[in-house]
């Protein structure tokens, strides 16, 4: 992983720059709890960056493990809010497993 980072700072290439973020806070929350700072500052870079790029797949991606992590913490309200906001600006694909996937998450804050 940080190879990877190192390689899009080196070239410029930007393009997976957000899910390279995405997976690296994944990879941070299956390790340890304490690294929930870390994770939340990458995904909202990943979610960041996604939007600048018009990446709607990706910020979803982001936005889907950041809700998962605030509701472990206790802010389902943010997590809801955050994820519906990208959720409900998609118009069809709702049968592909990604967009279910984050229907199942938004009913299980609700």
């Amino acid at each position: 992983m940080a190879e990877a980072v190192t390689i899009v700072e080196k070239t410029g290439e930007r393009l997976y720059e957000a899910v390279l973020l995405l997976r690296k806070a994944d990879l941070l929350l299956g390790q340890d709890l304490e690294n929930d700072g870390k994770a939340d500052q990458l995904l909202r870079s990943a979610i960041d960056i996604s939007r600048r790029q018009g990446a709607k797949l990706f910020e979803l991606w982001a936005t889907m493990s950041l809700a998962r992590l605030l509701e472990r913490l206790g802010r389902r309200d943010e997590a809801r809010a955050m994820l519906s906001e990208i959720y409900g600006w998609f118009t069809e694909g709702f049968d592909t497993g990604d967009l279910q996937a984050a229907r199942a998450l938004l009913e299980n804050l609700s």
